[in-house]
């Protein structure tokens, strides 16, 4: 049972968590700035409206934005939440986890292709080009997760993670930091993209959903939300201990998913969006840290450099 409350919880907070996103850069720009709750009343606006849909699109166009939330639904219950776990486990599940991330991501690139708008096509193209380098890092962040736990399940690996050696803090710190450009690139956060700007040659995911409106286009903006907050979850996990007790730990992992937001506003307040050239160097940067933290385990656990 305490387990199904955390999953509803965390089903029903992403949307605030963006809302703290907007208020953390409003504060920082001197303004009021709108409620922490404005994203639910805009979800359920844009769930009470209907729909313009082109006569040039086919059924993907329809069931792109269903199929994404749906996936990225069953990608939570994959990932294990601290103290709680997972709803299913099994050995190399987190491949299943990224596979998941990336059916909902290949379903908004073919409902943007399936506009016809060559615009929308530009947005898709560099989305999947920028993908390409996120999911190669969270690869190599997993695998050197499993070189240091010896474990293939992602709630065997999270739960064991804290009790290997004693250079594993090292490892965390450079996990944390690969995690966290991934969430700003799944996201489509600043610097690789700014869902508030509609500049047509510096648009990425707001341009593949420009033809989109009403339930869909709620569906799209939650699912952006929801990866943000599964990513600040398995964030989570490698910071909390896991011989904590249930309600210290809860409290621990809802402050570090709260303050993983607050530095994405903060990020967005201090820094500008990188130039299109520029987001690969950027993304270049995760596959980095995590290529550092795979040899670092290595070569303390079985001496490979010498």
């Amino acid at each position: 049972m305490p387990k199904a409350v955390a999953e509803i919880v965390i089903v029903i907070s992403p949307l605030f968590f963006i809302g703290l996103i907007s208020k953390v850069k409003s504060l920082w720009a001197g303004r009021k700035g709108a409620p922490v709750l404005q994203p639910y009343y805009d979800f359920f606006k844009l769930m009470g409206k209907g729909e313009v849909i082109s006569t040039t699109t086919s059924p993907v166009f329809r069931i792109a934005p269903s199929i994404g939330i749906a996936a990225t639904f069953f990608a939570l219950t994959i990932i294990p939440i601290p103290v709680f776990g997972s709803v299913i486990h099994f050995e190399g599940d987190f491949v299943l986890f990224a596979y998941l991330l990336g059916l909902s991501k290949f379903l908004m690139v073919l409902g943007a292709l399936d506009t016809g708008s060559s615009f929308e096509g530009m947005g898709a193209s560099r989305e999947v080009t920028y993908s390409t380098i996120v999911e190669t890092a969270f690869f190599i962040v997993i695998g050197s997760l499993a070189l240091l736990t010896r474990h293939f399940s992602f709630e065997t690996i999270f739960a064991s993670v804290n009790l290997a050696s004693g250079f594993s803090p090292l490892v965390k710190i450079l996990l944390v930091v690969s995690l966290f450009i991934m969430l700003l690139a799944e996201g489509s956060r600043v610097p690789v993209d700014d869902p508030n700007t509609h500049l047509e040659l510096t648009m990425i995911h707001e341009v593949m959903v420009l033809d989109y409106s009403g339930p869909d286009l709620a569906f799209i903006q939650y699912t952006a939300s929801l990866k943000m907050t599964i990513i600040s979850i398995l964030i989570a996990d490698l910071l909390v201990p896991s011989s904590l007790a249930l309600i210290p730990a809860c409290a621990l992992s809802a402050s570090i998913v709260a303050l993983v937001f607050v530095s994405v506003g903060v990020v967005e307040s201090l820094i500008a969006r990188s130039r299109i050239s520029h987001i690969p160097q950027f993304l270049f940067l995760m596959t980095t840290l995590s290529l550092t933290s795979f040899a670092v385990v290595a070569f303390f656990l079985f001496g490979i450099i010498r």
